[in-house]
């Protein structure tokens, strides 16, 4: 029985009820960046284009589509955090994706804590369990393959200093899912969590 598929060119359009590409390469890690602009004014948004890219030494990044307040503060000032969104605190996290003035503080308008940081000066969510301190390694405008750009900057930070919380490490061991991070997926509202029951593990080839 052969496949048949649904063929079409990004620039022509998809021809479908919602774009798929978020939801083919999904579910995503989340981005929740907290920075602040040089003047302190604090600021705490979600960005679904986020994961990490170096082991040695750690970096994360994120895509901005826009120049949004999170990319002017962290070129303004050469840091940011990472936060993990969990389960317990998704509608926190949601809130914090509000249109909202430039000089709103997410942390108070979704009822957060903000954090001292070790090594950067930007605070992190007390709230979750896991925090990056990280410092602006790139800052890089995309573009299409034929070098036009496209209004949409890529962050990249080293991570400086990492905040576990202790109950998350079993025998030493990082446990993923009892963190209960929550992921995005496709759809305009789509989100996923992991647990313990999608756990399997394939060893490399020796």
């Amino acid at each position: 029985m052969s496949t048949t598929y649904h063929f079409y060119e990004p620039r022509a359009g998809h021809g479908l009820p919602h774009d798929p590409f978020n939801a083919i390469v999904g579910p995503r890690p989340i981005g929740w960046i907290s920075s602040h602009s040089k003047a302190g004014l604090l600021n705490l948004a979600p960005y679904s284009f986020f994961n990490a890219f170096n082991y040695v030494p750690p970096i994360v990044g994120f895509a901005s589509i826009g120049w949004k307040d999170s990319v002017r503060n962290i070129e303004e000032t050469g840091e940011f955090c990472w936060n993990l969104a969990t389960r317990p605190l998704a509608e926190q996290m949601n809130q914090t994706c509000a249109a909202v003035p430039a000089d709103t503080d997410e942390f108070a308008l979704a009822g957060l804590v903000p954090a001292a940081s070790n090594m950067v000066g930007v605070p992190r969510v007390a709230e979750s369990p896991v925090s990056f301190e990280c410092r602006l390694s790139q800052l890089i405008q995309l573009q299409r393959a034929d070098g036009e750009q496209v209004p949409t900057w890529l962050v990249l930070g080293e991570v400086v200093g990492v905040h576990i919380a202790r109950a998350l490490l079993k025998d030493g061991v990082y446990d993923t899912a009892a963190a209960e991070p929550i992921l995005r997926g496709g759809g305009p509202a789509d989100y996923f969590t992991i647990g313990h029951e999608q756990l399997f593990r394939m060893f490399r080839p020796k």
